[in-house]
C-alpha cells in the first residue's frame, strides 16, 4: 500500500493562515487525501511532501512555504510577476499557498470559468479574504498612507478562539486545529461561491454599461446600468483598468423610479467626484422642478449624492445639466 501524502505544519497554538493553507491544499487532487502532520521536528518535516508555516524556508521548487524568516519580504507582487499586482502586504503561509496554487484551485472549483474569469476571481478573493489573513498574521497595520487592507471576515479572531484556553483541561489541540481548518474552509468556499456567482456577474453588467456609456451621452461621463447591481467597486476598478478619461461622474438606473447617483472618489467614501448641484439639494417634486427646470424631477437628497426622476429621459437630463453646472463652476 503506498505511503500517504503528508502536509506538514507546526504543532501547538494554531492560526488562521496555516489552517487555510492546509484547507486549500486539500482542494487539489494530489493532496486531497493527504495527512496533515503537526510538528516542529525538522526531521519529521523533512519527510513531508509539502510544508506550510514552519521550517524557516520558502522554496516553491521544494514545496516549502514558511514566512517567518527575518529576511522574508514576499508579497503577491513579488510572487506573481505580472502587471496588475502592486500590493504591499507581506504574505503569510495562506498567501503563499494561494499565490502558487490559487488559480489551479479556482479552476478546479469553477471548471466552467474562462481564464479571464479565473484571473478576476483570483484577484477578488485575494483582496477580500487572503490579504486580510496575511495582514493580521504578519501584524501589519491596516493604514499606511491609506488603507492597505480591510477586515472583511475577522476569521483570524474566530480561529484564535478555537485554541484551548490557558486554563482548559482535556482539550485535544489537534482536534481543535481541524475544527479551525473546517471553519476557514467554509469561509473560503463562501467567498468563492459569492465571487463567482454574485460578484462576477455584477461586474459583467457594469462593464457592459461602461462600454456603452457614449450611447447615453456624448460626454462619456454618464453610465446607465440596465438593472441595479452593487456597482461602485466594479466601476472604479474597471475605470482604472481601462484608463477611462474623462472620469465617470454619474450612474443612472431603474428603481421604483429612475435614479441618478454620484460616483464617489473611492469605494466606501461619502465624497463624490461631482455632487448634484447645490441649488437642488433637499428639494422634491414641484420645488425641484422649478430649481432644475426639468419637469418630472422627484427629489434630490440633501447631501446631493442621489436624485430621482419619473422617466429615463428626465434622469439623463438631470445628469447632463448637473455636469454642465459643475463644469461652469
Amino acid at each position: 500500500m503506498p505511503e500517504s501524502i503528508k502536509i506538514g505544519t507546526h504543532d501547538g497554538t494554531f492560526h488562521c493562515d496555516e489552517a487555510l493553507a492546509c484547507f486549500m491544499l486539500k482542494l487539489l487532487p494530489r493532496y486531497k487525501d493527504a495527512v496533515v502532520v503537526r510538528t516542529r521536528d525538522q526531521n519529521i518535516l523533512d519527510t513531508c511532501d509539502i510544508v506550510v508555516d514552519v521550517g524557516m524556508e520558502y522554496n516553491h521548487a521544494k514545496l516549502r512555504y514558511d514566512h517567518h524568516m527575518r529576511d522574508f519580504k514576499e508579497t503577491i507582487s513579488t510572487v506573481i510577476k505580472k502587471p496588475g499586482y502592486d500590493e504591499e502586504v507581506t504574505l503569510s503561509s495562506a498567501g503563499l499557498v494561494y499565490c502558487h496554487f490559487g488559480h489551479e484551485i479556482i479552476k478546479n472549483l469553477v471548471p466552467e470559468a474562462s481564464e479571464s474569469d479565473i484571473e478576476t476571481i483570483f484577484k477578488q478573493i485575494y483582496n477580500t479574504l487572503i490579504k486580510e489573513i496575511d495582514g493580521i498574521d504578519n501584524g501589519i497595520s491596516i493604514y499606511k498612507d491609506g488603507s492597505l487592507y480591510s477586515i472583511v471576515t475577522d476569521i483570524s479572531s474566530r480561529v484564535k478562539l478555537l485554541n484551548p484556553a490557558w486554563n482548559s483541561k482535556n482539550i485535544d489541540i489537534d482536534e481543535q486545529f481541524f475544527k479551525a481548518v473546517e471553519l476557514v474552509g467554509q469561509e473560503f468556499m463562501q467567498h468563492i461561491n459569492f465571487t463567482t456567482y454574485v460578484w462576477l456577474p455584477g461586474r459583467s453588467i457594469v462593464q457592459e454599461a461602461i462600454e456603452k456609456r457614449f450611447e447615453v451621452d456624448p460626454s462619456g461621463e454618464i453610465v446607465e446600468i440596465g438593472q441595479y447591481v452593487p456597482w461602485v467597486q466594479h466601476l472604479l476598478t474597471i475605470e482604472k483598468e481601462l484608463n477611462i478619461q474623462p472620469s465617470l461622474k454619474y450612474v443612472i438606473y431603474k428603481s421604483s423610479y429612475y435614479r441618478i447617483q454620484c460616483v464617489p472618489i473611492k469605494n466606501g467614501s461619502f465624497l463624490c467626484r461631482l455632487f448634484l448641484p447645490e441649488a437642488w439639494g433637499g428639494l422634491k417634486n414641484e420645488q425641484l422642478e422649478r430649481a432644475c427646470g426639468i419637469e418630472g424631477a422627484r427629489f434630490v437628497h440633501s447631501e446631493r449624492f442621489i436624485g430621482e426622476h419619473s422617466t429615463r429621459e428626465g434622469v439623463i437630463m438631470m445628469a447632463r445639466k448637473a455636469i454642465e453646472i459643475g463644469k461652469a463652476l
